[in-house]
């Protein structure tokens, strides 16, 4: 089983950032799309941090609302693309391979950090021991969020923290690889070793990368510690889509997810865990939409698993991902 690092003190936290700094240079990479809704706050974030990014990289897909004018208003580093061009895997890359640090933070436009200290405890771990090659955060319910999102974001993100290596796979299955680049950092020299992430891919490019990073040896830890606030209020239709997406995922890649042992009853436990969930907060109504969003789920997922016998036309509709269609 892989050691866990403990959380920095109090203390120490100020000496840390420092040592960070010095030792290390910071590349943050944003995707952005009609980001303005959310990049100012994200943003004025990132400027009061215990460690201020070497580099803010944002990669814009042709925005028509304020989003690169935020951008640049802190001094950001723009780089447009066409809309059309946009690839989960291979626009991280391009930015990556642009980005400067040899520690590189990967955020989406809506996550929100929910503290000064969020970026310093994401990459104190690569600090503090090498075996690591990525880092992940806890990604905390928005104060919008409905009791449905709510639940999922506590059951994917608990508050204790964790490291997890290859051969843990045969106890946590997929969820040895799981990871989400709304907000996680890499070094760069362990993605270069994996090629970075793989292009062309419906979405799922960071789960894929870490996969590969655990094969070369390397581990990766949950940082509990470390928080934004980053969920949606999904519509059963929407839920549908993301799980048609799961689908496809895990059939296209098939022989990488089929080396990471099986979902070990994960969908079982979500759905008994909801429930309970939605018991305690008397949400007694809610129950039974519950029930019918998992039955929906699962039967996209299953359409996903078989989208190569669907008609195309069929499988772009049922698809969160239109454009990668094309």
């Amino acid at each position: 089983m892989c050691e866990r690092v403990p959380s920095l003190s109090t203390e120490s936290s100020r000496h840390k950032a420092a040592e960070i700094q010095t030792r290390h240079t910071i590349s943050v990479i944003i995707p952005t799309y009609q980001g303005e809704q959310w990049l100012q706050a994200l943003l004025q974030m990132l400027a009061q941090q215990t460690i201020v990014p070497d580099e803010l990289l944002i990669i814009d897909s042709n925005s028509s609302d304020k989003t690169r004018a935020i951008a640049k208003e802190y001094q950001a580093t723009v780089v447009k693309i066409p809309t059309s061009s946009f690839d989960h895997g291979g626009t991280r890359t391009m930015a990556a391979r642009m980005a400067n640090g040899d520690l590189l933070v990967y955020m989406t436009q809506d996550a929100i950090p929910e503290d000064i200290h969020a970026l310093e405890r994401l990459v104190t771990p690569l600090l503090e021991k090498s075996s690591l090659a990525a880092t992940f955060g806890r990604q905390l319910p928005n104060k919008d969020a409905s009791p449905l999102s709510e639940h999922l974001r506590l059951f994917n993100y608990p508050a204790k923290g964790h490291v997890r290596c290859w051969q843990d796979r045969q106890k946590y299955g997929f969820k040895t690889i799981f990871i989400s680049n709304s907000f996680a950092a890499y070094r760069k020299s362990c993605l270069v070793e994996v090629n970075y992430f793989p292009e062309n891919i419906i979405f799922g490019e960071d789960t894929c990368t870490l996969a590969k990073l655990l094969q070369c040896g390397y581990g990766v830890e949950y940082v509990s510690d470390s928080r934004v606030y980053h969920s949606h209020n999904y519509t059963f239709v929407q839920d549908g889509k993301r799980y048609f997406d799961i689908g496809v995922l895990h059939t296209l890649e098939q022989a990488l997810f089929a080396q990471c042992g099986t979902p070990t009853g994960a969908g079982k436990r979500f759905v008994l865990s909801e429930i309970s969930f939605l018991f305690k907060r008397k949400k007694y109504i809610l129950i039974f939409q519950s029930l019918l969003r998992n039955i929906l789920k699962y039967i996209a997922y299953g359409l996903g698993r078989r989208y190569s016998v669907l008609p195309r036309s069929l499988a772009r509709t049922l698809s969160m991902h239109h454009r990668w269609w094309k």
